[in-house]
Formats: structure tokens, sequence, C-alpha cells
């Protein structure tokens, strides 16, 4: 049987309210539980929904170093000021683009407060490799 497709994507973090700011006010995700002192899991987690995706945080020690391993959302292009201005607003590291070819899509890349690194990106994987084959014409 083939994998059907994403479960879920789950960030360690220091500070779960934090992390609730973070991915509710900057990315519009909503609160859907909070384990507060029931451990089902390793330790106190919460978990989010993010249009159809469920991201859960738990609490502990979160990635020591930043790299560039990532988590990249689809945006409309017309969205990205305002996603942008909204994550300005609460702190957010925001990181200079990598350099792109015309045709790929922007992007927005940004820090959480754990050194998790996530993107915004307006382009589309058959868009990405319709530009890419072009070169190779």
């Amino acid at each position: 049987m083939p994998i059907q497709h994403l479960s879920h994507l789950t960030f360690i973090v220091k500070d779960l309210d934090r992390m609730a700011q973070f991915l509710c006010e900057g990315l519009g995700a909503i609160e859907i539980y909070d384990s507060q002192s029931q451990h089902f899991s390793l330790s106190h987690e919460k978990f989010f929904s993010l249009g159809s995706l469920w991201i859960a945080a738990m609490q502990g020690d979160p990635p020591a170093e930043r790299n560039y391993q990532h988590v990249a959302f689809k945006i409309a292009e017309h969205e990205l000021a305002d996603y942008q201005a909204r994550l300005e607003a609460l702190g957010v590291e925001i990181k200079p683009p990598r350099p792109r070819v015309e045709g790929e899509g922007q992007s927005l890349y940004f820090y959480d407060f754990d050194n998790h690194l996530f993107e915004l990106h307006t382009g589309t994987l058959e868009q990405r490799l319709a530009r890419y084959s072009r070169d190779k014409a």
C-alpha cells in the first residue's frame, strides 16, 4: 500500500506558548489541543491546524544549531508581504532570499524562536521543473 499523504509535523520547542504565538499569529494556524499536565507522548505538547496540516509542538530541547533543513508552505504571491509583516511584528528573524531564476517562484525564509527554518513559497514543483528544463534545451 503506498503512502497516502503527510500525517503531521512535530517541532521540539523550548516555549510552547511562544510557538503557539508564532504559528497562530504569524502563520494563521489554529490551536486545537493542549495536553497541559497530561503527557500522552514524551512531554507537554500542543497541536495546531494549519490549512489541512496537523502540526505538533512538544516541549523539549530544540536544535542547537541552524541549518538549511526546512519546511516550506505554499502561498499565493500576493500574500507574501502580509505574511512578512505579521512575522516581523512578532520579532521573527527574516532571512535574505537565496538567488533565484525567473519562473521558480518567490520565497520568504525565516526562523522560529527555536532554530527551525521555515519557507513560504509561491511556486509549484511543476513550475520549477518547467523552468529548469528550459535551460536543458
